[in-house]
């Protein structure tokens, strides 16, 4: 994929320089060291553990059902949510996690004994995509990064994945392997930027997401579900 290019940069911070009344600044240029810096001390020295009941906590706040879970027992709890949430049709995107977990028989084209019909996105299909998301009842993808303090989901959108599992599907599950949760925002933040000083083309939509659909825009009532799903649930690996 071809990098994105910058044009016209030089001309545009002359401009800036040139209104400010000053010659363009090139060297000596420095972050600035804040007094206060509470996007770094906000749950310091937790340990994965500490931030886990963190997590858990801000889960009941968000209207979110927190299960916990090994790996060899995620696929039987899996089922067991997708059942609580009224079965199928269930999408997917096309994850190699999913295999990594053990979860590739389950998630087969018919859910094993349950008859449940399963939808891998597959980038060929176009606009079928979007249409088994609008007709699932059940959408289920891996956090790449959790946020302990807001209880937010962070995925990475890409060819294999498509933004609408996350949002058109009545109820939603995140499968969140232990090891990617981390305070807040802050911390997402900087694996991010250190993704892209490696060189690693980070996808330009990244969702954040916080629970079940929330809007309390009406006299400030608060109407679970009113643009994406009613229901989510956050499954956590804990030996992952």
């Amino acid at each position: 994929m071809t990098r994105g290019a910058i044009h016209n940069r030089d001309a545009f911070l002359e401009n800036i320089a040139h209104r400010l009344g000053r010659a363009p600044r090139l060297s000596g240029v420095s972050r600035p060291q804040w007094d206060c810096a509470p996007q770094w001390t906000v749950f310091a020295g937790y340990s994965q553990d500490d931030l886990l009941a963190v997590l858990r906590e801000q889960c009941k706040l968000i209207h979110t059902d927190y299960i916990e879970t090994t790996s060899a027992g995620l696929a039987g709890v899996l089922k067991q949510q997708v059942t609580a949430y009224g079965g199928g049709p269930v999408i997917v995107p096309d994850d190699p996690r999913f295999a990594e977990y053990g979860l590739s028989t389950l998630l087969q084209d018919e859910w094993p004994a349950e008859q449940i019909a399963v939808h891998t996105w597959n980038p060929a299909l176009g606009r079928q995509n979007i249409d088994a998301a609008e007709q699932a009842n059940v959408g289920i993808a891996f956090s790449d990064i959790t946020l302990a303090e807001s209880g937010t989901v962070v995925l990475f959108s890409r060819n294999e994945q498509g933004r609408v599992i996350h949002f058109l599907p009545k109820t939603y599950i995140a499968i969140v392997p232990k090891s990617t949760v981390v305070p807040r925002m802050t911390q997402a933040a900087v694996i991010i930027r250190k993704q892209i000083e490696k060189g690693v083309l980070v996808p330009s939509c990244i969702n954040f997401i916080t629970g079940p659909s929330n809007s309390a825009d009406i006299e400030m009532n608060l109407v679970v579900g009113v643009h994406g799903p009613m229901k989510a649930a956050y499954i956590v690996v804990t030996d992952r």
